[in-house]
């Protein structure tokens, strides 16, 4: 079977590549840059030269393959709504190429905001409608596929996808504490994020590429919820800092862009999935991760 791959070299698409290639797939792998090509390449993938903004590089991607897996995003904070209209007309691009197949179109999704306050479950339904929304609504746009012959599956990733070498929203906590001499959390600390180890999150996309129904959301959440002053306790243990509670206010400002997600309270439960698809996380949980020192280097 060959996949084709978005995103392919970026933290997750890379182990979701890696974890395709050592299950016997084939991959496709979209590229941006000579650099992206070299690196799908030298993980034993093809390259596919195209970006987001190029639909028919998306088009004959998907064309060429027997299944999708669309994890590609512009994380463009400062044009949040231009990077959802890409996200959208990408996935109908693919989508619209994949109508009457049965093939099938996995998206990923994210978590936040889709029911703060309470532990989030797969039958949940996204909010997100309309190209102006996050992500373009791409969730529930893809998964209207379903009714047209195309095997699409939303993956919802916990915010913090971790493991060594992670540069995502633990390391800008982390980096944020170096450059303010102080390790803060939000309030009390008592809300609570969701996290998922890479490699756990990879075989769960090979799973849901295998398994997953047409229509079906799942969920890659290793662990529930943790406190966030639990995470800034152990920045700042290990960089010998001060602990300390930032008056939600003034989060923005102590922060930057990574404030207003800190301080969201966003639990979410993956017992669906893995019932469903047989999924079990074995890898290290995120503060064994911090434990280990891999974000202190």
């Amino acid at each position: 079977m060959r996949v084709f791959v978005t995103g392919a070299s970026g933290w997750i698409g890379s182990a979701v590549v890696s974890e395709l290639l050592a299950n016997g797939y084939q991959v496709l792998g979209l590229a941006r840059t000579d650099a992206a090509a070299a690196a799908v390449e030298a993980a034993g993938a093809t390259a596919h030269r195209g970006d987001l903004d190029d639909l028919d590089s998306l088009r004959a991607g998907a064309a060429a393959s027997d299944g999708v897996i669309h994890l590609a995003f512009k994380h463009d904070f400062s044009d949040f709504v231009g990077a959802g209209r890409t996200e959208r007309a990408a996935v109908e691009a693919i989508a619209e190429t994949l109508v009457g197949t049965d093939k099938p179109l996995l998206v990923a999704a994210g978590i936040a905001m889709l029911a703060p306050g309470r532990v989030l479950v797969e039958t949940d339904v996204s909010p997100a409608v309309g190209p102006d929304a996050p992500r373009g609504g791409s969730e529930r746009f893809a998964l209207d596929y379903a009714d047209r012959g195309v095997r699409s599956v939303a993956l919802r990733f916990a915010p913090t996808v971790h493991g060594e070498g992670d540069h995502g929203f633990v390391s800008t906590i982390v980096a944020v504490a170096r450059e303010k001499g102080l390790s803060g959390f939000v309030g009390d600390g008592a809300n609570r994020w969701p996290a998922v180890n890479r490699v756990d999150a990879a075989r769960l996309v090979r799973l849901a590429l295998e398994k997953a129904p047409a229509g079906s959301v799942v969920h890659a959440i290793a662990e529930e919820g943790i406190a966030t002053r639990e995470i800034a306790e152990i920045v700042g243990r290990h960089l010998d800092l001060p602990v300390a509670s930032i008056a939600p206010d003034a989060a923005p400002a102590h922060f930057g862009w990574i404030g207003a997600f800190f301080g969201q309270d966003i639990p979410a439960s993956s017992a669906i999935t893995r019932e469903q698809l047989g999924w079990t996380p074995t890898h290290p949980t995120l503060l064994e991760d911090l434990e280990a020192g891999y974000y202190f280097r």
